[in-house]
């Protein structure tokens, strides 16, 4: 269910006017729902590290297609209200898989609006910022919440995004 929607403005990677994609509306929903339903008490699973998994060949390929969004709940309501605190999804839960970088349990979170590897840095570093502990009893990031570039993993965004990732410590490379 969605608790909360951010802002653009609130959320700002850096560019001085946000303007977000309309569509990562829905995809940073996606996002959250994909972290809080494959995580459990003993491992929690961040988007960026399923994506590796549902490559065609892989052990969960086809997982994205699993739980489509609901249109009924994601486009529901005035669309002037869409990324705002009135967002008419609020209190909702609209499904959908999203298997790229961004999504974070703490209950779960989602982000969208820039590449997948920025949304990634982003979720884990609010996750991080709530003071939400990362792998459940650790206090740590667990395998399956960091992202992993290269071959057989995610595709890297750039030399800045793996160089932020490297330093909050959110890829395992």
């Amino acid at each position: 269910m969605v608790c909360a929607v951010v802002k653009a403005s609130s959320a700002n990677t850096g560019n001085v006017t946000p303007d977000p994609w309309p569509g990562s509306r829905v995809i940073s929903a996606q996002k959250a729902n994909t972290a809080n339903a494959f995580s459990n008490v003993n491992s929690s699973i961040s988007t960026a590290w399923l994506f590796p998994t549902v490559q065609d060949g892989n052990a969960l390929y086809g997982l994205q297609f699993s739980n489509p969004v609901d249109p009924r709940v994601a486009y529901r309501g005035d669309p002037l209200a869409y990324g705002t605190a009135n967002d008419p999804v609020n209190g909702l839960k609209s499904g959908g898989v999203n298997v790229f970088g961004g999504g974070e349990v703490i209950g779960a979170i989602g982000v969208s609006g820039d590449i997948s590897c920025a949304d990634h840095n982003v979720a884990w570093r609010t996750r991080s910022g709530l003071g939400k502990a990362f792998h459940a009893g650790l206090g740590k990031a667990g395998n399956f919440e960091q992202i992993t570039y290269g071959k057989g993993g995610h595709p890297e965004c750039g030399v800045k995004g793996k160089a932020v990732a490297a330093t909050i410590g959110s890829s395992t490379n």
